[in-house]
């Protein structure tokens, strides 16, 4: 079993740093959101997926704590992703994330098992915490 953020630094009662896999087409958004989580305390960049696809390979491979995949990406896109995400790594956090506003695919979102959806306009570090704090362990 892979130790994540939820448990603790053998035995020393210190928490590691929260691992953030990003998922996105778009390479633009994916360098923006590894500078955001490099540069919030208490996080790490634990890698990058281009498409549902490759995250559902990158959540085997990398056991992140945290997923923020974009909704809308040729060949599986994140609402699928998020369901088979959520379904095999229910205590993986997933957010889903998008340039359209939540009215539009508010219904989706709901229904996939991710924990919330955010705008990408949004996302900064106050949003990562406030998204771990909302939705971590012991929220």
């Amino acid at each position: 079993m892979q130790e994540n953020a939820r448990e603790r630094d053998g035995g020393t009662n210190v928490a590691r740093e929260v691992g953030v896999l990003t998922v996105d087409d778009q390479a633009v958004f994916r360098s923006v959101a590894r500078a955001v989580i490099g540069a919030t305390p208490g996080f790490h960049f634990a890698g990058q997926a281009s498409s549902g696809e490759e995250a559902l390979a990158a959540v085997e491979r990398l056991a992140p704590d945290l997923v923020l995949i974009d909704v809308r990406m040729p060949g599986m896109g994140g609402v699928e992703a998020t369901r088979r995400i959520a379904a095999a790594h229910p205590d993986t956090v997933v957010v889903l994330i998008s340039i359209e506003g939540p009215e539009s695919i508010q219904s989706d979102a709901a229904s996939c098992g991710a924990a919330e959806l955010v705008r990408k306009q949004d996302f900064g570090p106050a949003l990562l915490r406030r998204l771990w704090a909302t939705h971590g362990p012991g929220s």
